[in-house]
């Protein structure tokens, strides 16, 4: 394209699930900050957190407070989500998996996946979801299946190529932001973020254009109300 696409109408949420509070390093977010970067050098907007840093109880009530829990910060997390054009789920690996702060954002997600949006379509249609993954063992693809299916499951849009991660040998040694692991200079790594993160702005940028999906046929409250459209089984009442 000679002339680069406008994405300063895009808002992008990034969201570090280490298990380390601010302001330990976290080798995620060095990764991370490489797909930051890039949509901040393109006009988009971006917002960082770590989940770590807010106090968020297991749990799938939209307040866990209603359910006892002493404090509850996921409402003000939701609301950024909902602010959001573009989710990136960021993870390191334990035990092959993601994280358990990364698993308890998408069990929170879930608790409000049955929300409708203005076209009574469920809440996260029309956004574009990511992830990025490192380590020093296996498991970039297992983590990136996991959080890729959770997102698309929710509702969420997920472009081609849209998880990108650098794992370092298995075992005790140098992590992402380690000079002497070299990651930074990983051509595999580098060309994957800035593919995916590309293509969560495209994403992003073609639902917006389009005011999300149509509604037709997938809307949650005209199902309710009795409309099928072309499904028909004499069986289903």
């Amino acid at each position: 394209m000679k002339t680069p696409p406008d994405f300063s109408d895009i808002n992008a949420l990034f969201i570090n699930c280490t298990l380390k509070k601010s302001p330990e390093q976290s080798h995620t977010e060095g990764l991370m900050k490489l797909a930051m970067d890039i949509m901040r050098a393109e006009g988009a907007g971006v917002t960082y957190l770590r989940l770590a840093d807010f106090d968020i109880p297991v749990g799938l009530a939209p307040d866990m407070r209603d359910q006892g829990a002493s404090k509850d910060d996921w409402p003000e997390v939701f609301d950024k989500i909902l602010q959001a054009d573009i989710v990136v789920i960021g993870t390191p690996i334990w035990l092959g998996e993601k994280s358990s702060i990364a698993t308890k954002l998408v069990e929170r997600m879930y608790g409000m996946s049955a929300r409708t949006n203005d076209k009574g379509q469920y809440i996260y249609y029309g956004k574009a979801g990511g992830c990025v993954i490192t380590g020093n063992e296996d498991g970039v693809k297992h983590c990136a299946m996991g959080i890729l299916y959770g997102l698309q499951h929710l509702g969420f849009s997920i472009p081609p190529q849209a998880d990108c991660g650098w794992i370092g040998e298995a075992g005790p040694g140098p992590s992402y932001l380690d000079k002497e692991s070299g990651a930074k200079r990983n051509a595999f790594t580098n060309r994957n973020t800035t593919f995916m993160t590309y293509n969560l702005l495209h994403m992003a940028k073609m639902l917006k254009a389009i005011g999300g999906y149509p509604a037709y046929g997938n809307s949650r409250e005209d199902w309710d109300d009795g409309t099928r459209w072309n499904f028909e089984n004499p069986e289903y009442r």
